[in-house]
């Protein structure tokens, strides 16, 4: 079994100091990724249906880096749904030195990406040639991972940290910094 990796660029921050979370989708539906090395991959509505309803254990990481845990399934402070944009996650983020620099990396939008690891389980994709193009069409994955990255494969995801004082009283600091992730 060969498992893969693909990035995306939603991610937000939330909660509080004292619970914070990160909030976002891992995978986008119908957005191209960047050129993979001579592909360009699209995940389909539904290929994450199947293996959402199993009880797989899919981790939250930094950097695909098995040692740095943000959250599990199992343990409930990994949330995995898919909605009609695409893979949705929140993530209760743990009080450790690495969540605590990586919220601050989010805050400040040097890390926006979000990313999932998987494996494609038979008839689980689909290729063709489209003009000079080939593309691989995710239509069924069974997920492993998702993770927080600052270099994604899909550039329509993002990821940003937000707080119960940047939604209902920011400050002029926190109003500009919520403008520019408001654009990106």
């Amino acid at each position: 079994m060969t498992i893969e990796r693909r990035c995306a660029i939603e991610l937000r921050a939330g909660g509080d100091k004292k619970s914070p979370r990160l909030v976002g989708h891992a995978a986008i539906f119908n957005s191209p990724s960047q050129d993979l090395g001579g592909f360009t991959e699209i995940v389909l509505p539904g290929a994450f249906t199947r293996t959402l309803k199993t009880d797989r254990d899919p981790l939250a990481l930094v950097q695909h880096m098995p040692q740095l845990v943000l959250g599990r399934r199992s343990a409930g402070t990994l949330k995995l749904s898919e909605d009609s944009k695409g893979l949705a996650f929140e993530i209760d983020v743990p009080d450790t030195t690495t969540a605590r620099d990586l919220i601050v990396s989010v805050e400040r939008g040097d890390v926006r990406g979000a990313s999932f690891a998987f494996s494609t389980p038979a008839g689980g994709d689909r290729w063709e040639v489209r003009g000079d193009k080939v593309i691989r069409e995710l239509i069924d994955v069974d997920l492993h991972e998702i993770t927080i990255t600052a270099q994604p494969a899909y550039l329509d995801t993002s990821v940003a940290r937000r707080s119960y004082e940047l939604k209902f009283a920011p400050t002029p600091r926190l109003r500009a910094v919520r403008r520019f992730l408001e654009t990106v």
